[in-house]
């Protein structure tokens, strides 16, 4: 199998860890410490604590939704222009925050993250994003 392959196949499963909730499918998406470089600062978790943060995220967002404008995967890296969006839980309002993030993958599994995000309220151009994370790019 390829490391394209590879990686299509970690992102495939880690979209349904994020859409889906399917946390049994985390140990096969993300090493045991797993390096973030993101608005908490440059930190290191374990698998097990970033599962409860995602948890939390989910909790607050009940309806999240990361949609991805862009990708592309080399060698043992990934990166996706990408927008989260979810409606305000206690009004309905819909909210976005757009975001560019890159990846560093090990063993098959995520190892290394860096992130940044624009405000909220923020969001891509783009009339239509991607199907699936992995899907193609929609043709402009």
């Amino acid at each position: 199998m390829s490391e394209e392959s590879v990686t299509r196949e970690l992102f495939d499963r880690w979209e349904r860890v994020w859409h889906d909730g399917q946390y049994d499918l985390i140990p096969s998406c993300v090493g045991a410490h797993y390096i973030r470089h993101d608005e908490g600062g440059d930190r290191t978790v374990t698998r097990e604590a970033y599962a409860e943060e995602l948890a939390k995220t989910r909790a607050e967002r009940p309806d999240i939704r990361v949609v991805v404008y862009d990708h592309s995967f080399e060698g043992n890296r990934a990166w996706f222009r990408f927008a989260f969006k979810w409606p305000n839980p206690q009004t309905g309002e819909p909210r976005s925050r757009a975001g560019m993030q890159s990846y560093r993958i090990e063993a098959g599994k995520l190892a290394e993250t860096w992130i940044t995000l624009l405000p909220l309220g923020s969001a891509w151009t783009d009339a239509v994003a991607q199907e699936r994370w992995t899907s193609p790019p929609p043709i402009k």
